[in-house]
């Protein structure tokens, strides 16, 4: 794509707006049919939120994660993937924000959606260590690409376990909104709902694709660093689905779709690291990255464990009608936000 390169300041700022908007546009669409294919399959929305939405949301974050790896830029790559993880915890704050009913993790109770939490908290806490083990790649994969993948899909086993089994059961209240799938829903054919989540997910890889080169060139151009640019740029616009989705679930009512869909889309999002390590040919791509990234790491891995504390207590109001865990996750990004800037 030359003419970006070509594109001033001003031209670049323009378009990273205008796929911005697409990614919104694209996002909130995306809501409606996943919520849809979670009656229609019998999935539940915290497990669609989970799989389907959360990983198509992730589409274009990704592209741009193994498209920078795949340049030799490995600090946008694991920055893009772990910004996004911060930022789209801080969404579902804001999505608290959105319902007045009540605190959001109150009412959206789900032991689906604590067993993604306990699942995102130990896909971080592996890409923590990894940086810490020898360097040793096998066609220039290391190990922990395999084991991050191969927990994934384990984690999403117990996780549909959790929701089938229903071993623990979360307490009803009088703000307990339970999921009750809709006659509309369940009288739509399969093939069309199927065929419009798949375009739609398509398009929001494709605009992933195009904002990497557009990142690129803007932190070129405002003289931040690579890692600045992952954390505060792509990561909040590739990030932008779960914001657009979560609200847009919110406001439809399906609160279990909103939280599952932030929760496992960050779990997804790990998978963003194993991708690069995969398309990154100078060696282990965990072992090439700054420590201010692996401040990142440490940092999503601290909100996800405020979250999950929010999860289990279930606070019913709190300041400005939110939970004390959307408080504190807003102030953990911002002091991340913070340190980051200072360290460009």
């Amino acid at each position: 794509m030359s003419f970006i390169a070509e594109l001033g300041l001003g031209g670049n700022l323009a378009l990273f707006a205008l796929i911005a908007a697409v990614i919104a546009v694209v996002g909130t669409r995306l809501t409606h049919i996943a919520d849809d294919l979670a009656d229609r399959t019998g999935l539940g929305e915290a497990v669609a939120g989970a799989v389907l939405l959360g990983a198509a949301t992730s589409l274009s974050g990704i592209v741009v994660s193994v498209t920078a790896a795949l340049k030799g830029q490995p600090e946008l790559a694991m920055s893009n993937a772990l910004g996004g993880i911060a930022v789209q915890t801080v969404f579902l704050a804001i999505a608290d924000v959105v319902y007045q009913r009540a605190n959001l993790e109150h009412a959206a109770a789900s032991t689906a959606n604590l067993a993604q939490s306990a699942l995102l908290i130990c896909l971080l806490s592996l890409l923590l260590v990894v940086p810490y083990v020898p360097e040793y790649t096998l066609l220039g994969v290391h190990p922990a690409t395999i084991l991050l993948f191969a927990g994934y899909a384990f984690g999403l086993r117990v996780v549909n376990d959790t929701q089938q089994l229903r071993m623990w059961a979360p307490r009803k209240t009088g703000e307990t909104r339970e999921e009750t799938p809709e006659d509309d829903a369940l009288a739509k054919p399969l093939l069309p709902l199927w065929l419009g989540f798949v375009v739609l997910a398509a398009l929001l890889g494709l605009s992933g694709f195009v904002l990497e080169t557009v990142a690129s060139r803007l932190g070129e151009q405002t003289g931040l660093g690579a890692t600045a640019v992952g954390v505060v740029l792509t990561a909040i616009c590739t990030s932008l689905p779960e914001l657009v989705t979560s609200v847009a679930a919110v406001r439809r009512g399906a609160l279990q779709l909103a939280v599952g869909g932030i929760i496992g889309g960050n779990a997804f999002d790990c998978l963003f690291a194993g991708a690069a390590d995969l398309a990154y040919r100078g060696g282990s791509i965990y072992h090439a990255i700054p420590d201010q990234t692996l401040l990142w790491m440490a940092l999503s891995l601290l909100m996800t464990g405020v979250l999950l504390l929010g999860l289990i207590r279930r606070e019913k109001k709190g300041l400005g009608n939110i939970g004390f865990e959307s408080a504190t996750i807003a102030v953990l990004y911002a002091a991340g936000i913070g340190l980051s800037v200072a360290a460009a």
